[in-house]
């Protein structure tokens, strides 16, 4: 039989529950703009009722608080992760295409097309009055200019590509920091849980972190029950299936710069990723997504275009020879001039390799000198030097502008060379590169398209077979690149070199060479785009389109984000109104349970200071 005074303890369990639903509405109203932040609720029970010797046989004992937990949906918060992957991923590309297109846009302006117009007017300027020094210095001034041009958009590019390794480098430490404090947090939700306790604002910090984890990689979360239901649990964050987190450990990243470049106008000292314990990690990796892999195709982004081939060679060799290759003209070559090239699973250091050309088939055959031997025997292995990145990154810009220095400058070259300059000498390279030890000009003797069998060049000389092997400055237009590309110095500084005739013997006044580069300008095979000024155009509106996508589909995916989030606040989200009528809610609770205490204080009085009289 319960007690006499039974009724007092009711009313109070009533008082203590509407209390901690009070100070749980509180708890979300001052929270309601704390970033992250869980609606959490006061869980109420019946009090398990008691058995009386009477005819109704039960009796309730109150109401009971169970716990204060948070309202979340494991699913909703999944969606969210994974669309802010993909939102980071868009959003970086964006960035960075939008700074590229940029750069690029000034075509419209002041840029390629109007100083390569400016040329062309002053090389028509020069065909009516050959043998004014005054006009051939407007020309060389006017080429130059082009060439400068070329020269800052290289340089462009390249200052970016430092800027996404310098990025890369951020958010790996911003991962390694996060990750520390996932674990710590981790272990301080055990601690508390373990004793019976709820560490909900604890949890709602670590879903915070992990959600921030997942816009700079796909990741994905696991929790478990550790033991006989103690409250303790195993928590493991993994990225793209590498373990990040397991509970109290948490696994760290580090970027490891490169000795050796990839292309020819890469960066210095661009990153890798790896574990700690030297493990790569494959940003590039099909399920990889988030802003690390982004940058990562924005910095080594080719297009696929990557350079690969096939080789054969035994165990012990030194020298590997590379067939069947996608690089078969040297105005697409743009691999480094020593680094990295991978046989099957195997990286080799290479030294400098050489090129020959098969008169038959037309395709170029690299022989490659390595620092160490081969370790096994190869047949027909691929080999490949970088990753075949599938983006047009700036990697494949650089390259594009290489190829526009070569396959143009090669081209005027070549008919300027057919003419004869002012003192009856035979024209020189007009265009050109620089050598970045002596500072000097190359000089372009022979052309890759023109040779056949034994058409050779060396990365490490740039010399031809037996030819001018004490003369480094004989070289292949492989040398030549869009961050070294100018009018050759003996030209720029003496404009009698300037070549306008095939030869002076009919007066200096005979200008054919002139009418023959005027013609270049409108050469729709120099390019398969079309004319020079179409390359650039048709550059220049294929980054117009990348940048454009990617925009679109970074709005899109902030949008589906959006309403993502919208979802998710309808049921974790703390609502004013809603807390409001909450307040209103227990305050009437509260004032009821002290009004059953009051009256059975009444009630208790009557019985205990009158029955008795």
């Amino acid at each position: 039989m319960p007690s006499t005074f039974f009724g007092l303890s009711i009313g109070n369990s009533g008082l203590y529950a509407s209390q901690a639903g009070l100070n749980t509405t509180a708890h979300n109203i001052a929270n309601i703009e704390t970033e992250g932040f869980s609606r959490q609720v006061a869980k109420q029970q019946a009090g398990t009722a008691l058995r009386v010797n009477s005819s109704y046989g039960m009796v309730g004992t109150g109401v009971d608080i169970k716990g204060v937990s948070q309202i979340r949906d494991e699913y909703y918060d999944l969606k969210f992760m994974k669309n802010n992957t993909m939102y980071g991923a868009y959003t970086t590309k964006e960035y960075y295409l939008t700074s590229i297109e940029n750069y690029f846009n000034e075509v419209k302006l002041e840029g390629f097309l109007t100083n390569f117009d400016n040329m062309y007017n002053s090389l028509q300027e020069l065909s009516k009055q050959p043998e004014d020094l005054t006009v051939r210095t407007q020309v060389t001034n006017m080429a130059q200019s082009t060439c400068d041009y070329v020269n800052s958009l290289s340089t462009s590019l390249g200052r970016l590509q430092e800027e996404c390794n310098f990025e890369i480098k951020n958010q790996v430490e911003r991962v390694n920091s996060l990750a520390q404090q996932v674990a710590i947090v981790t272990k301080q939700i055990n601690t508390i849980e373990v004793n019976g306790g709820t560490a909900n604002d604890l949890r709602d910090q670590r879903a915070l972190m992990v959600e921030e984890l997942s816009g700079f990689a796909t990741v994905s979360v696991s929790e478990r029950i550790v033991g006989d239901d103690v409250g303790v649990t195993s928590y493991t964050v993994k990225l793209d299936g590498q373990t990040l987190v397991d509970t109290y450990e948490a696994s760290q990243l580090k970027v490891v710069p490169r000795d050796t470049k990839v292309n020819q106008l890469d960066a210095n000292g661009l990153f890798n990723v790896c574990w700690s314990n030297g493990q790569p990690v494959d940003l590039n990796s099909p399920t990889m997504g988030g802003t690390l892999k982004a940058l990562l195709q924005v910095r080594d982004g080719n297009n696929k275009e990557g350079y690969q081939g096939k080789v054969t060679a035994s165990a012990g060799d030194t020298t590997i020879t590379v067939t069947s290759t996608n690089k078969n003209n040297v105005e697409d070559l743009n691999i480094a001039t020593n680094g990295i090239i991978t046989i099957g699973n195997r990286e080799y250091h290479y030294n400098g390799f050489a090129v020959t050309k098969d008169d038959t088939t037309g395709e170029f055959i690299y022989e490659f000198s390595l620092d160490e031997e081969i370790k096994v025997d190869v047949n027909e292995e691929t080999a490949h030097i970088g990753k075949q990145i599938d983006y047009k990154g700036i990697p494949y810009y650089m390259a594009q502008l290489n190829k526009f220095a070569r396959t143009y400058g090669k081209a005027f070259n070549d008919v300027h060379k057919s003419g004869q300059d002012l003192n009856g000498e035979q024209g020189l390279d007009f265009f050109n590169g620089v050598d970045v030890v002596t500072g000097k000009n190359f000089i372009f003797d022979k052309s890759p398209s023109d040779e056949g069998n034994g058409y050779l060049f060396t990365s490490k000389t740039g010399a031809y077979a037996g030819d001018y092997v004490d003369e480094p400055n004989f070289a292949s237009y492989y040398f030549l690149t869009a961050d070294t590309f100018e009018v050759t110095k003996a030209v720029y500084t003496d404009p009698k070199k300037l070549a306008a005739a095939s030869s002076i013997e009919n007066g200096v006044a005979n200008a054919d060479i002139i009418e023959k580069l005027l013609a270049l300008k409108d050469d729709v095979r120099m390019f398969g785009q079309g004319k020079p000024a179409q390359f650039f155009q048709t550059l220049v509106a294929e980054i117009g389109i990348d940048a454009k996508q990617a925009g679109n589909f970074a709005e899109n995916q902030k949008n589906i984000l959006s309403a993502v989030q919208n979802q998710r606040l309808s049921i974790s989200g703390v609502d004013q109104e809603e807390e409001a009528m909450g307040l209103v809610r227990y305050q009437k609770a509260y004032n009821l349970s002290a009004k059953v205490i009051s009256v059975m204080d009444q009630i208790y009085d009557r019985l205990i200071n009158y029955m008795g009289a």
